[in-house]
């Protein structure tokens, strides 16, 4: 007996790891970002796997799922279900750009973690006194909802217009592949706990347990959505050896250029300046609210290699600094729009460059790309 309960407690640790080790379960690191921008569909596939390996509450959620069928095919037939579901809003919402907060997406996937615990405890009746819902209709209904959650996450990614069908899909059998992964060690897990005489009360334990932590996340993204919708977003440091250094925006500021730059959707667009070795401008761009995939970067003059220098990748909505020009070369920016509609970039300059748009003009609505040819990795990539 003080063996089961010692290994209970080990198990409910491991849950307690799965559910509250990192609460933005979705989110993505800039090496994730990198590889996926580095395209090909097996690192789609790659992505997609680590990424539901990581995703804490779709793994609770199915843990969930799992936690008393006892037959093979009700397994089969119940996570089928769910994939289903996933995999039409992933599909269906990253093809069309269809976008919500994700802060609110994973607050209602922290609740669908409540609700199949809930449900495991056998809720409706005891304490409701109501007929439980179908459970094959609310897993597949919660599951559209999970999809949506991880297309939110990849639509954050810059994503190819020709093959974008075939990254979404390659992502989509990551995510299977990851989650069948973790369905076989909690099935093991399970077995070895369903044939031990304790196994009553540590399925009351641990769907108790995921209803606290359920709660607990939904608490934490409701949190963050506040901070979001009251913040202008995060503002992530820069990270550049280039001497790229942040300067306040609100203060007075005559700018030597303001120009307007339109990324149509779906599209993508540079917008270059021409600098000197040592040269210094300041720069200061935003969209007004749709976040863009940007590459601000540098191309030696005279180079034939295709050399390029990255100072900042990033997906954002906003960006400002200035830069000390380490060589001659044009240096400015490359915007990815994975949004279904226009988004229009307002980009103020100043300082000692020349600008390699045709018409020299303080405000324009579309300038022409460099004529300057680059194999920009972000570029050919897409």
């Amino acid at each position: 007996m003080i063996s089961v309960v010692k290994q209970s407690q080990w198990l409910l640790t491991i849950v307690a790891l799965l559910l509250v080790g990192q609460v933005f379960g979705h989110g993505m690191s800039e090496t994730e970002k990198q590889t996926i921008i580095e395209g090909g569909d097996l690192r789609y596939i790659w992505i997609g796997a680590t990424h539901m390996l990581t995703g804490y509450d779709h793994l609770a959620f199915v843990f969930g799922i799992v936690f008393f069928l006892t037959q093979f095919k009700e397994i089969v037939k119940y996570i089928t279900v769910f994939t289903v579901g996933h995999s039409i809003t992933l599909i269906f919402a990253t093809f069309n750009a269809i976008q919500v907060n994700y802060f609110l997406v994973d607050a209602v996937i922290a609740l669908s973690v409540c609700y199949i615990a809930f449900h495991n405890l056998d809720g409706f009746k005891k304490w409701l006194n109501v007929k439980t819902p179908n459970m094959m209709l609310m897993i597949f209904s919660l599951g559209l909802i999970h999809g949506l959650g991880l297309s939110t996450r990849l639509q954050q990614l810059p994503l190819s217009e020709d093959g974008l069908l075939m990254n979404i899909i390659s992502f989509n059998i990551g995510i299977e592949l990851g989650q069948i992964s973790a369905l076989a060690v909690m099935l093991m897990l399970i077995t070895v706990f369903r044939k031990s005489l304790v196994f009553n009360s540590f399925s009351k334990a641990v769907n108790t347990f995921l209803i606290i932590a359920g709660g607990y996340l939904f608490l934490m993204q409701m949190h963050g959505y506040e901070h979001n919708v009251n913040a202008d977003e995060f503002i992530s440091s820069v990270e550049s050896n280039e001497k790229i250094k942040k300067y306040d925006v609100t203060q007075e500021s005559d700018w030597k250029d303001i120009i307007l730059i339109t990324i149509p959707a779906r599209g993508d667009k540079e917008y270059k300046l021409q600098l000197e070795k040592n040269a210094i401008f300041e720069y200061s761009w935003q969209t007004g609210g749709a976040k863009l995939f940007f590459d601000f970067h540098g191309e030696p003059k005279g180079d034939t290699s295709g050399y390029f220098k990255s100072f900042k990748k990033s997906t954002s909505r906003q960006e400002s600094g200035s830069l000390t020009t380490t060589f001659t070369g044009a240096h400015g920016w490359y915007w990815k729009n994975n949004t279904r509609l226009p988004v229009v970039i307002e980009l103020k300059t100043k300082g000692s460059y020349k600008r390699l748009d045709v018409n020299k003009v303080m405000q324009q609505e579309e300038p022409l790309k460099s004529p300057i040819s680059t194999t920009h990795d972000s570029i050919d990539s897409l």
